[in-house]
Formats: C-alpha cells, sequence, structure tokens
C-alpha cells in the first residue's frame, strides 16, 4: 500500500467538515487481476437524495520542484484510477485534491486549464491551513 500524502489529513477534514463521511482510507480499486488504492472514498447523503453521492478521492501535495512533471504523473494516475471504476462503480466519480496555493500558482495557467477541461478532470481545491474545501471544480 502506497504511503500517504502529507496533506491527506487535512483534505480528509475538509471533507468532513464539507459534509461528507469518509468510508475508505485508502479505498481499493480492483478490476479484474489490477489493484489500485486511491486515497479516500466519501459518501455524503443530501436530504433530496435517498441515494446520496459517493465519490473517491486522490490527493496530491505538488511540493516537488517540478509541478509539471508531478501534474503528469497525477494525471495518468488519475484517468487510470478514472477508467477502471467506471467499469465497476459507473456511478462514482474521482476527484483530485490539492491546495489553494498550487492551484492559484499552477493549474490558473491557460495550458494546464486547457488539459484539464480536455480530461475532465474533476478537483477539490482545499484550504491546508484552514481544512476547509475552498472550492469544487466540476
Amino acid at each position: 500500500m502506497p504511503a500517504k500524502d502529507i496533506y491527506h489529513d487535512a483534505v480528509k477534514n475538509a471533507l468532513i467538515k464539507d459534509g461528507w463521511t469518509i468510508t475508505a482510507d485508502p479505498y481499493t480499486i480492483k478490476y479484474e487481476k489490477v489493484q489500485l488504492f486511491a486515497d479516500l472514498l466519501a459518501d455524503r447523503t443530501l436530504e433530496i437524495e435517498r441515494n446520496g453521492q459517493q465519490i473517491v478521492v486522490e490527493i496530491k501535495s505538488f511540493i516537488t520542484r517540478s509541478p509539471m512533471r508531478e501534474f503528469e504523473t497525477a494525471l495518468g494516475q488519475y484517468i487510470i484510477y478514472r477508467t477502471l471504476l467506471k467499469a465497476v462503480f459507473p456511478e462514482t466519480k474521482i476527484y483530485l485534491a490539492i491546495g489553494t496555493t498550487i492551484y492559484q500558482s499552477f493549474f490558473q495557467q491557460k495550458a494546464i486549464s486547457m488539459v484539464i477541461e480536455e480530461n475532465n478532470l474533476l478537483l477539490i481545491v482545499v484550504d491546508l491551513k484552514k481544512e476547509e474545501v475552498f472550492q469544487w471544480r466540476n
């Protein structure tokens, strides 16, 4: 099992504050002989919904010298997870969770925004100091 990201607990706490229940930490994605580990599985039952929502969250810190290299790796991982989830749990969405600082300094670039849009990358932007969800980007 892979090590937890340094912001794992901050993102987890932000989701809980936002009304989510963490149901798996980590969450195992299995498809045939492939077994992968996403960081979290979270559920939220809204009063207007009977079945609620379920999401998988992959957390990335982007603390190395090359945010582009980390983005390449995170995007590849996200696409693989999303593809396998679609096969086994098509209603479950996957989100990439990142901090506000990297969102503002890197993810707002036109080229990165274009890649995000082209690949339908869903983001949860978290204020890591306050441990609160800053923005959902669908």
